[in-house]
Order: C-alpha cells, then structure tokens, then sequence
C-alpha cells in the first residue's frame, strides 16, 4: 500500500491561507484527475485529523480547511500548522483498488425547456443551425459529471456536453437568473440553485430544489456525482399554468 505522496507523484501542497492547504492534482479538465480528486476527498473524510472543518473539491484541486488553534495543539507531526496538515495528509494510505468512490446512479434533473422558461434556447439552436428540438435532444441525452460546486451555493459545474451544443456566454448578463433555470456557458452546463446575475445561455428550468441549507445535504450534487436531464412539458413543470 503506498501513501498519497507515493500514489500519486504529480502532487503538490501549498497553504492556500494560515487555515486552509491545497492539494493540486493537476491542471487541466479531464475525468482522470476528478477521480483523483474525488478519491482523496473521500480518503480523507473516511480519515479525518484533529482540527479539520470541510473540504473543498475543484476541477483539479481539493482545499482543505482546517482549525489553526486545534492543529497546533494536536500531535501531528510538523512544526507549524501548514506543516502538520500537510505531512498528515501526504502520509495516508491509499487503498490498493483504484477509486474508493462507490458510484451511484445518475441523478435525474427533469426540465421544462424553452419558451419562458429557457429564453435563449431559440438563440442557441440558430447560433448552431439546429432546431429547438435537437437542441434539446442533444442536451437531455448525455449523462453529466459534476466536476465542482461553487459560484454559489450548490451551483454544479458539469461537463460530459456534447461539443456541438458549446455557446459562449452572454454578453450581457442578466441582473436576476431563477432559481432552477439550466444554462450553458462553454462546453459546460448547469443549473443555478439561487435567483443570482449570470451570463450563461438559459435553455430551460427545473423545479427541483439544488440548495436548500435546511437539508442534511444541502447541496443536491456534489463533486463526482453523475446527472441526466429529463425534458418534461410545461403542464408536467407547472400543472396550474394555461397552456
């Protein structure tokens, strides 16, 4: 069994501030390095160090937050914080199979696409010379990774898109988003939790709740997770709405 300093050699740590270390796997997008990162999110939450608050996954990073006051009193080897955070997580076993990450199903997104609910879908089918519809079909047919959450809270960044659908954002963003509302920006896509401003394409909206803080979760994705759109109809999305 090797240590994460062993498994994986293109690591590097630096302190991100006097409460927080990140580790970074790489520097590009890529499935490969999401497993990593994942992975060892997991290893550490199934491992955790006297002083640790939370961590954060990214595309190809994972910043660990930590409490200074707790780290320094603790045994962990090192002289400083950074130092003790640091050696700890770099000595942790990593398991012999690949990934420790079980993976489940795809969470299901239902969306009602076009009309008010996504105003920029007729914009992105001419930007692309296709019809609404193949918009849509190219867009509900893939199956999503969840690369990282931010922005906001609860905002997933998924990527797995289908190239052909890839728009540049607005040049103008709006001053309010809804909640629910599915955009592209890119070669991602994702689904604003908050009424927030953004410039992504909006190409539709879900009634599913992304963030709610009340929730042992709060988030409804998490890094890794995989998801899958669900066109439905406007009755389907608001069944008290004329048609």
């Amino acid at each position: 069994m090797q240590t994460l300093r062993e498994h994986y050699l293109n690591l590097t740590i630096y302190s991100s501030s006097e409460k927080a270390v990140t580790l970074q796997f790489g520097h590009d997008i890529s499935a490969d390095l999401l497993l990593q990162v994942t992975t060892v999110n997991q290893l550490i939450q199934n491992n955790p160090f006297p002083g640790l608050i939370t961590t954060v996954p990214a595309y190809s990073t994972l910043t660990v937050y930590y409490n200074p006051l707790q780290v320094f009193k603790s045994t962990l080897n090192g002289l400083n914080g950074f130092q003790k955070v640091s050696n700890y997580l770099l000595s942790l076993n990593v398991p012999e199979h690949q990934s420790i990450i079980t993976t489940k199903p795809p969470v299901i997104i239902p969306v009602c696409y076009g009309g008010e609910y996504g105003p920029d879908l007729d914009e992105v089918a001419a930007m692309h010379r296709l019809s609404p519809e193949a918009v849509v079909n190219l867009h509900s047919a893939g199956t999503y990774t969840v690369y990282m959450v931010g922005f906001v809270p609860g905002f997933a960044y998924l990527g797995g898109m289908d190239k052909s659908l890839a728009s540049p954002r607005k040049s103008t963003p709006r001053a309010a988003i809804p909640a629910g509302s599915v955009g592209i920006a890119g070669e991602q896509t994702g689904v604003y939790p908050l009424q927030t401003p953004g410039g992504w394409q909006i190409i539709g909206r879900t009634s599913l709740s992304m963030f709610d803080a009340h929730r042992a979760q709060p988030s409804l994705l998490k890094a890794g997770d995989l998801v899958q759109f669900k066109p439905i109809t406007v009755k389907e999305f608001n069944p008290y709405q004329p048609i």
